[in-house]
């Protein structure tokens, strides 16, 4: 969890920072953090849409400039190549439920988190889904 803490410092949104890696066989696969696609502004720089339209956390994903962590964890692998499927999850946080959806069908293994996140849906179906979801202190 250290090493996911380390990538959620590179995080470009001011409301949480986020990292997320995945593991298979001891190996780092990929990484990701939260943060606004390549080429486009940052939170950082112009200011967080969520706050400005006063989004409570949890809520209307879909309007926000960035992607989660375990999006951009998810996009890294199929950018360069890498198959996560049977990896183990490192989240600094609870996936989000869109985010677990994708975790769902990319085969992930388990997924180990610090914090929660206002989405109950999330745990609801990972645990349908039967992929293990461990909170660590």
């Amino acid at each position: 969890m250290s090493i996911t803490d380390l990538v959620a410092q590179r995080s470009t949104c001011t409301r949480r920072y986020v990292g997320a890696i995945m593991v298979r066989d001891k190996r780092i696969i990929t990484t990701g953090y939260n943060g606004a696609p390549s080429g486009i502004s940052h939170c950082l720089d112009v200011g967080c849409l969520r706050e400005q339209q006063g989004i409570p956390s949890g809520e209307r994903h879909e309007l926000c400039r960035g992607l989660h962590a375990e999006q951009n964890a998810i996009i890294q692998a199929a950018l360069h190549g890498s198959s996560i499927a049977g990896s183990t999850l490192y989240c600094t946080n609870l996936p989000c439920s869109i985010c677990t959806k994708m975790l769902i069908n990319v085969k992930i293994s388990e997924v180990y988190y610090r914090e929660g996140y206002a989405d109950s849906l999330a745990a609801a179906l990972l645990a349908e889904s039967g992929i293990p979801l461990i909170r660590l202190g």
